[in-house]
């Protein structure tokens, strides 16, 4: 069944989710491209903003980072959040502060969030925490687990937020911690958040520390199955991408593409069961449709074929698998965004093959409408752009 539907001049698709966020990098636009390296240069410069964020920067970045994906036809995000405590490593006195800042930036916008608190231990074995990573690290995983459930007694009566538990890497999070948080999330029924494999430096680091590849080394530990969610799986063994097969994939192809990462074999996961959902990820592009359209694209570049994946696959990937891989099963067709049929990139399109003419043709230019639960949501003020402008130019200066 096609998800796009046509009513009169408009053409209505299901709420769409962007499943891996860091909104606060939103701030970064524009302001890494010229800079020579690799995605670890690229990182030190994501530090040097993460260590002078103050708590109504991470709100006010948030906000606007929010706000734009809601013009753009986003109605749920997942938030990878990753910044926790104050500059020097201390927490707040109100642990979740700052996790709480983004979880109220998306509700002022309107938005569906899910709050993927991150676990955070180290930079890499035998690394020492340095700089900006004192603000994501816990010395111990219990404090970090009672974040969680302190989130999720917080926020149990507001029906648009989830918290899910996010181990960041096999390097940032030893195993007995992997482990231990599968335990925890599968116990409670909550998303399992990783990022996995981005990196070829990643693969080496684990083989190193564990004999192991990453998604061996996420098998053994248990932490694989259907609330598990793999973000990137870029460079994966043949077998890795088999034993990805119960579990969601999030690819998060324009940062993918900004960062030089690689091509993941997105045709192989999904032949493989993998289930796909995307993400904005750094915001380097705030648009859902090149997210879902580009998972095609880039595979036809990867193995020069075309039509890997069909339309309707990868608008149900943005949409209902979205919502389902950051908690809101069956929420996004309380959703609704809706797009002007007489947009220049949707005009003349054909009834029988809508979702063909939305994944390939359409773009943010084409929304009308954003309803989240029935509710259209209103334009975002003035201020909150005056807001984030500010906050560039003090951590710009």
């Amino acid at each position: 069944m096609s998800p796009a539907r046509r009513e009169g001049s408009h053409i209505v698709l299901p709420g769409l989710a962007t499943a891996h966020s860091h909104a606060f990098q939103r701030a970064l636009r524009g302001r890494t491209q010229r800079k020579s390296g690799s995605f670890w240069s690229w990182r030190g410069l994501m530090y040097r903003f993460a260590e002078r964020l103050e708590p109504d920067d991470v709100y006010a970045l948030s906000r606007f980072a929010y706000a734009e994906l809601a013009r753009c036809g986003v109605t749920a995000v997942g938030e990878f959040h990753y910044v926790h405590h104050q500059p020097d490593g201390t927490p707040y006195d109100d642990r979740t502060e700052l996790a709480d800042a983004v979880v109220r930036a998306a509700l002022d916008v309107g938005l569906r969030i899910a709050l993927l608190r991150v676990l955070y231990h180290r930079p890499g074995l035998g690394r020492q925490i340095e700089g900006a990573q004192r603000r994501f690290a816990d010395a111990r995983l219990e404090d970090a687990l009672r974040d969680v459930e302190a989130l999720r007694a917080r926020w149990a009566d507001e029906p648009r937020v989830r918290v899910g538990v996010a181990p960041h890497s096999v390097r940032a999070v030893p195993g007995p911690w992997i482990a231990e948080a599968a335990r925890f999330a599968d116990a409670r029924a909550l998303p399992l958040h990783m990022h996995v494999s981005e990196q070829r430096r990643e693969i080496h680091e684990c083989l190193a520390e564990h004999g192991r590849r990453p998604v061996e080394l996420l098998d053994e530990l248990g932490a694989l199955g259907p609330r598990f969610v793999a973000v990137h799986a870029t460079h994966l063994a043949p077998h890795e991408v088999r034993a990805l097969g119960g579990s969601f994939v999030c690819l998060c192809r324009t940062t993918e593409r900004d960062l030089g990462d690689g091509l993941p074999p997105t045709g192989p996961l999904v032949g493989a069961g993998a289930r796909l959902c995307f993400g904005t990820d750094s915001h380097a592009v705030s648009d859902p449709f090149e997210e879902a359209r580009a998972a095609e694209l880039d595979e036809r570049s990867r193995t020069e074929r075309r039509a890997t994946l069909e339309a309707p696959a990868l608008l149900r990937a943005a949409s209902a698998d979205g919502y389902e891989a950051i908690g809101f099963g069956g929420a996004s067709d309380e959703d609704a965004v809706v797009l002007d049929a007489d947009d220049p990139a949707l005009v003349g399109a054909d009834d029988a093959a809508l979702d063909d003419a939305v994944i390939f043709g359409a773009g943010p230019a084409a929304v009308r409408a954003v309803r989240v639960g029935g509710v259209t949501l209103d334009p975002p003020p003035p201020e909150a752009r005056d807001a984030f402008v500010r906050v560039l130019r003090r951590l710009t200066r």
